[in-house]
């Protein structure tokens, strides 16, 4: 292994030193002893030979010189041959882009899959996504974006002509707020910030999607995200669109069409816009759960999501960073919409904020309250909408746990929730069950 240069020179300046004391040494010696013939000729024996080790180790030092002059010289050819690459990977990135990129059409959003090292992964979503992209490629321009430099997922994302490749490569060791905590969240939020740094301020794009490497999509995937875009440019209380419900298993599901505004943001597929990356690119966590992030209040600001009832994308990624968390409960179980929907003729303005909260909160006000530990066979037993109060967290918690949905909260707010009122359905019918908390009637003007 080669030595660094600078402890090299560090040694070169300390044999020096010792060599011109050696020799004044020996002056020294050899002075005395034509003074004084009793000098110990051991003494000068040892000098001597001591003298022939630091001639020799100067030697091997500068023999090393060559090496060093060398390896400096391949450095600087690297850090050119670095640049040379960097600005050719642009220049195809650039040429592949214009390719895909139709002019005579302005791109709805790109859709950037997230991927790092599982390149069966990888192939699966891409499959699932170039079987109903094609169809609307120059309205959706596809993107993989690499963290790392796993070697068989970019060769895997190379493969796909009809998309932009794009690899991200931070060697900087990550340091954790706190013992234990997964450092691959730190990685992934660091690639997210870069991802998206690419495809607004770069690329310049309206809208951007975003999905991971572990999901597919429902056919109507491409054409409710184009419908939800009018909105989220139209509501700025919107502050991004998600083809996500967390509570979207098949027993808590049944019309396809049916779409909520949401506290918690969901994630998994997920749709924002230029302007809301602009806010929080520059205070972007480099440190924490990016998604957790965003569900804080300080970062929403009393914006809400768009949700499906019934999932526009699906996780099979089992094996993760997660490490399968929630995965045979509540991910595997999912529902996937297999229905055509027209999106281009629904009329999604009850969406909008103020028709959502009066819609919401009647529907909520004419659901039959149930009371008491057995709410659940209460809810049973009647063949209409119900409502139940929770009084707390732990409450919450208790009354999902009985009906099997989500008991998660983050920053005070349930998952899926709207004004603290989580809705499913009832065994897949088309009843719906309606968790409300201590103050949702309130919120809601009932």
């Amino acid at each position: 292994m080669a030595r660094n240069p600078c402890d090299i020179r560090l040694l070169l300046v300390a044999a020096a030193v010792a060599f011109i004391y050696i020799q004044v040494r020996l002056f020294s010696t050899q002075s005395s002893s034509s003074s004084n013939s009793h000098l110990d000729a051991g003494r000068l024996a040892e000098a001597e030979k001591c003298e022939s080790q630091l001639h020799a180790m100067i030697d091997q030092v500068s023999s090393q010189q060559d090496k060093i002059a060398a390896l400096e010289e391949m450095k600087v050819r690297q850090d050119e041959e670095r640049v040379q690459l960097k600005i050719l990977i642009q220049d195809l990135e650039k040429r592949s882009l214009q390719t895909l990129i139709n002019k005579n059409v302005v791109p709805v959003a790109a859709v950037v899959i997230m991927a790092c090292n599982r390149p069966d992964y990888l192939q699966r979503t891409v499959e699932s996504i170039l079987k109903y992209q094609k169809a609307v490629a120059s309205k959706f321009p596809l993107f993989i974006s690499q963290d790392g430099t796993n070697g068989e997922v970019k060769k895997k994302a190379l493969s796909y002509t009809q998309i932009t490749f794009m690899q991200h490569v931070d060697l900087e060791p990550v340091r954790t707020e706190r013992p234990g905590e997964n450092v691959a969240y730190y990685k992934i939020a660091n690639h997210y910030k870069w991802a998206l740094d690419e495809l607004f301020i770069k690329h310049d794009f309206r809208r951007v999607i975003i999905l991971e490497d572990d999901m597919e999509i429902a056919p109507d995937f491409f054409d409710y995200f184009e419908a939800a875009a009018k909105l989220l440019d139209t509501d700025k209380s919107i502050m991004a669109v998600s083809s996500w419900n967390d509570n979207g298993q098949k027993q808590f599901v049944y019309d396809p069409k049916a779409l909520y505004r949401s506290d918690f943001f969901p994630g998994l597929g997920w749709m924002l816009t230029k302007s809301t990356w602009m806010e929080l690119s520059p205070k972007w966590p480099k440190f924490t759960y990016w998604d957790d992030w965003v569900r804080l209040k300080e970062v929403h600001r009393d914006r809400q999501f768009i949700r499906p009832e019934v999932c526009r994308t699906y996780n099979f990624g089992e094996h993760g960073s997660s490490m399968g968390q929630f995965f045979d409960q509540y991910l595997k179980p999912i529902k996937l919409n297999d229905a055509h929907i027209d999106w281009n003729s629904e009329d999604l303005s009850y969406l909008k904020e103020d028709k959502f909260l009066t819609k919401f909160g009647k529907d909520v006000a004419s659901a039959t309250p149930v009371h008491g530990s057995d709410a659940l066979l209460k809810a049973h037993n009647l063949d209409v909408d119900v409502r139940i109060q929770y009084d707390n967290q732990g409450d919450f918690e208790r009354i999902a746990r009985q009906f099997g949905i989500f008991e998660e909260w983050k920053d005070g707010v349930p998952r899926a929730a709207y004004k603290g009122v989580v809705v499913f359905r009832y065994k897949g019918s088309r009843r719906r069950i309606y968790l409300v908390g201590p103050d949702s009637l309130r919120q809601l003007g009932v």
